[in-house]
């Protein structure tokens, strides 16, 4: 979990957030709460944003992958979606989180990929389907995110 990993961005949106003086990836990294879990964010496009988790160290007491870890990868990774679509002016906010769990998972290492269901000017929702190391639907999750002007007085 403490290794270095760079995501692969679009070169266009590497150059916008530059030319602001941003720091891209850590700007759309997993966050602190993403960082504890191990969440590593591997691609990002407003397109496609995939990224991994481990299961180890995000267990309930019967050993299972939690839910909530689960969720935690899901918005995630439809956040980054979603202020990707939105880009350098606008922010994401999550309004609305809802996860299907399918299976239970022990062990290994989940993949979550975020596909846009909708992209508009004010919200953008995106699908998240968590999968097992042999590519199993571990969790259905579905995203929307409010997008806010960016600045101050924004939130």
């Amino acid at each position: 979990m403490g290794e270095q990993h760079t995501t692969k961005f679009p070169q266009e949106v590497i150059d916008e957030y530059a030319a602001l003086g941003v720091d891209l990836p850590a700007l759309f990294s997993a966050g602190h709460l993403g960082s504890r879990m191990g969440v590593q964010v591997l691609e990002a496009s407003a397109e496609r944003v995939v990224g991994t988790m481990p299961v180890e160290g995000n267990t309930q007491p019967y050993g299972l992958l939690h839910g909530g870890a689960s969720a935690v990868l899901a918005e995630t990774l439809g956040s980054i979606g979603s202020m990707l679509h939105g880009g350098s002016g606008k922010i994401a906010v999550g309004v609305d989180l809802n996860c299907t769990h399918h299976r239970g998972v022990r062990s290994g290492l989940v993949t979550g990929v975020a596909t846009p269901v909708h992209r508009g000017r004010t919200t953008a929702t995106y699908e998240v389907a968590i999968t097992d190391e042999e590519g199993r639907r571990v969790c259905s999750a579905r995203l929307t995110c409010v997008l806010r002007p960016a600045g101050p007085g924004s939130s």
